[in-house]
């Protein structure tokens, strides 16, 4: 019997300070997502922003890294994909796919409209709304 309740937080950590005041603007400005707790000062702040029966922690405490490593993006459930597109298009993020729909290949088919961009920290990020 595992005592794994579900998933508690991502984590991003940002190259310093500026880079962590850019993610935080970003999540909780630009997308809206609520601040629950913050910590520390300079390249010691973090934050636990709200993300649905989630956390994202953001910390400024990042070192440098070449590679994208396992995870390959990170899957924002949303409504409106093409309306948050657009708020992070005019926010001034890349999108790196404009808003489309897909069908899963599984049983049954998962039809979805989806998009992606590129978040303050390089970390690839999709916007998933199920059809």
């Amino acid at each position: 019997m595992s005592d794994i309740s579900g998933l508690h937080h991502i984590s991003i950590k940002s190259l310093g300070y500026e880079a962590y005041k850019k993610s935080f603007n970003f999540y909780h400005q630009v997308l809206g997502m609520p601040v629950i707790r913050t910590w520390g000062e300079g390249d010691r702040s973090g934050a636990m922003i709200g993300l649905g029966g989630l956390i994202m922690e953001l910390g400024a405490n990042g070192t440098p890294y070449d590679a994208v490593g396992p995870i390959n993006h990170i899957a924002l459930r949303v409504s409106d994909t093409d309306a948050i597109t657009e708020v992070v298009r005019a926010a001034g993020y890349p999108i790196t796919t404009e808003p489309k729909n897909i069908v899963l290949a599984s049983v049954p088919p998962f039809p979805a409209r989806i998009a992606f961009c590129t978040g303050p920290s390089g970390e690839s990020i999709e916007f998933f709304q199920e059809l």
